[in-house]
């Protein structure tokens, strides 16, 4: 994982011969990742440079050689472009490098394919310049040509993704996973970006709604790309899905860890109360030990959302909340042993009541399974949360320069 410090423009050290044409400020950086697009990159490099030339501005090009087996790097460079090398191939990976690597306070990013249309870039660097932070370009608001883009993307995988992305974060971006977008340097820095594959795309979007800046959506065209597609619908679908469920513990384990638990104690307590009739069935034992599971299931959900929530916030993937927040400051090992001791001894008092009446019909059957069940459920519950509560002291483990590992 690229670390921020990873990530900063590097000091580059410039030969005397070309130090008066270096001292030149560049305004924006262009910046294209590259794998085998020798077809495409030098037209793309062209059309960056007129884009830049529209703006009024100065400008460069940064392509960003992912390990490219052609000529690509040898054709960026005869455009015009400053080409940079990262071996180590990922879509964030390669914009990271080519970000460090980039002298403008503005930054365009965009694919080296032939897709976007670099000499329209003035368009969002417009957007910037009216005090936005961070720029999409929207092709969904835009035009799409034909055989850009395939049907299941078009309609489906892009969609759901970005319906998905809007749901969990409370955004309303159009187009979560364009390949063209503009920020200043600023707001980069404050983004702080770190994931390395395609999920980048996502955690840009997700970041800068996260930093607080101030965000802006243009329409661009979208048109058929050069060379065959890198792209693997399943595969790069995934990680985006994966990157937005690891970032969203509320929708991955707590809503659900919620709605099961609820549902597993009250279910419970009905029966408990007595029998429960559905469609004209009594619902008996067998759905006793069903609310059981459930509840249990519940349980785990949350504690893992619990831990999730604060893990996120204390790495800076998301901002801390109440449950973070109370975790961090209120929380500690000998509150949750207390806590989950009392609910252990609830469900062993209660079991010991089914024992005592259980002994009491000379060891026959027993009329009481469903308070056993309930207090099965009580003391697994207990368990649970001690073993949860050791957990997290041991993650909130801080190791000192003495080599002391603190209890926190």
């Amino acid at each position: 994982m690229t670390t921020k410090s990873a990530v900063r423009a590097p000091t580059l050290h410039k030969p005397r011969a070309t130090a008066k044409r270096r001292s030149v400020p560049v305004e924006i950086s262009v910046v294209m990742p590259c794998l085998n697009e020798e077809d495409s990159v030098g037209r793309c490099v062209h059309q960056a440079q007129e884009g830049i030339a529209a703006t009024g501005l100065t400008g460069e090009v940064v392509v960003v050689d992912n390990g490219s087996t052609d000529r690509s790097a040898e054709a960026a460079a005869a455009a015009g472009a400053r080409v940079v090398s990262e071996p180590v191939r990922g879509y964030g990976r390669a914009y990271l490098r080519g970000f460090a690597a980039a002298r403008g306070r503005l930054i365009v990013m965009g694919d080296s394919d032939g897709t976007y249309d670099f000499s329209r870039l003035d368009r969002l660097v417009a957007a910037l310049g009216e005090g936005n932070d961070y720029v999409l370009g929207s092709r969904f608001t835009g035009t799409i040509e034909r055989g850009a883009m395939p049907w299941s993307h078009r309609y489906l995988g892009n969609p759901v993704l970005t319906r998905l992305l809007n749901r969990f974060f409370g955004l309303s971006t159009s187009d979560a996973h364009s390949g063209m977008r503009a920020f200043t340097r600023q707001a980069y820095e404050r983004m702080e970006l770190r994931c390395e594959g395609m999920e980048f795309a996502s955690e840009i979007v997700i970041k800068a709604a996260r930093a607080g800046l101030r965000i802006a959506e243009v329409p661009i065209s979208y048109r058929p790309r050069v060379g065959e597609s890198k792209l693997s619908a399943l595969r790069d679908g995934w990680r985006h899905l994966r990157f937005l469920l690891l970032l969203s513990p509320r929708y991955l384990f707590i809503l659900p860890g919620l709605a099961l638990f609820a549902l597993g104690m009250i279910g419970q307590s009905i029966l408990l109360a007595g029998s429960l009739r559905v469609g004209g069935h009594d619902l008996d034992v067998h759905f006793s030990a069903l609310f059981a599971l459930m509840a249990l299931l519940g349980s785990q959900a949350l504690l893992c959302g619990a831990v999730g929530r604060w893990w996120s916030a204390s790495v800076g993937l998301e901002p801390h909340g109440a449950l973070s927040r109370w975790m961090e400051d209120g929380f500690s090992l000998e509150r949750g042993l207390v806590a989950s001791g009392m609910v252990f001894a609830f469900g062993l008092l209660v079991d010991v009541w089914v024992l005592a009446d259980w002994i009491g019909r000379s060891l026959g059957p027993i009329n009481l399974m469903r308070q056993a069940l309930f207090a099965l459920t009580m003391m697994v519950l207990g368990a649970q949360g001690a073993f949860a509560s050791f957990l997290f002291a041991l993650f909130r483990m801080r190791i000192h320069a003495s080599g002391t590992p603190p209890v926190g």
